[in-house]
């Protein structure tokens, strides 16, 4: 496992980016998250946007973006599930778009766009880089001591109970290549909310694949109400042992 990429993205050379958004209520922050993905990607990259039906308007938001501009696509979901489903229908739906990297990123700016390039660049070197808030160079801004503490031990408790090197286990700034996302069974995914990040993770460990870490710094939401709940904590505290231990375990 590496932690910083030593190149460049070669565009000429890779097909296509997918970057994939899952949204909801996030009607404040959609379409100017779209138009600065947009600035970081090259011809033949597209941006998907995933809304679980969100009440305030967001999917209508979409739509009206998808319709003015064809490197924009929309996935419509009836139910809100939680973000680990939403994220594998828009895995499945770039796969069958014929993305060859696949990238997923909070649609608040939380993640922001700017990293991009770095992890496109990683992607020549690994099969999955993650944007991590906890390498050198990584961190974390306007996050009061007690949200902290949750997010790195909820990292520091995942890379113990399941012995991996990867220090932002929780991190879902993601870049995959294509070939790791099929060989991952989505069926098999358990996880639905925070520790989805962690499963995925430690399913391309399992699988052989190469991983690399490259710094970013995570920010909090500057619009909207935060997803996060102590519910989504608790799956996680729960689930993180079972992935190792428990009968799906992956292999």
């Amino acid at each position: 496992m590496s932690e910083s990429p030593q190149s460049q993205p070669n565009e000429s050379a890779r097909g296509s980016a997918w970057v994939i958004l899952p949204t909801y209520n996030e009607a404040d922050n959609i379409a100017a998250m779209v138009e600065a993905v947009k600035l970081k990607l090259t011809d033949g990259d597209r941006i998907l946007i995933v809304d679980d039906n969100s009440p305030d308007g967001t999917g209508r938001i979409a739509d009206e973006l998808a319709g003015h501009d064809e490197t924009v696509a929309v996935l419509h979901r009836a139910l809100k599930e939680g973000l680990g489903p939403a994220y594998l229908a828009g895995f499945t739906r770039a796969l069958d778009g014929g993305a060859e990297l696949i990238i997923q990123m909070d649609a608040d700016f939380s993640h922001d766009p700017a990293y991009l390039p770095r992890l496109i660049a990683g992607s020549e070197l690994a099969d999955l880089v993650i944007g991590s808030r906890y390498v050198p160079g990584g961190g974390i801004t306007e996050w009061g001591q007690v949200r902290r503490l949750l997010s790195r031990g909820g990292s520091i408790y995942s890379r113990v109970i399941l012995g991996t090197e990867v220090r932002d286990m929780t991190g879902g700034f993601k870049c995959f290549r294509r070939e790791v996302l099929e060989t991952i069974p989505f069926d098999q995914v358990a996880a639905s909310g925070y520790s989805f990040q962690v499963e995925m993770t430690y399913r391309v460990i399992q699988a052989g694949f190469d991983v690399m870490e490259v710094p970013i710094t995570f920010r909090e939401r500057q619009a909207g109400v935060s997803k996060m709940s102590t519910s989504i904590v608790a799956e996680a505290a729960w689930k993180v042992p079972a992935m190792r231990f428990g009968r799906n375990k992956p292999h």
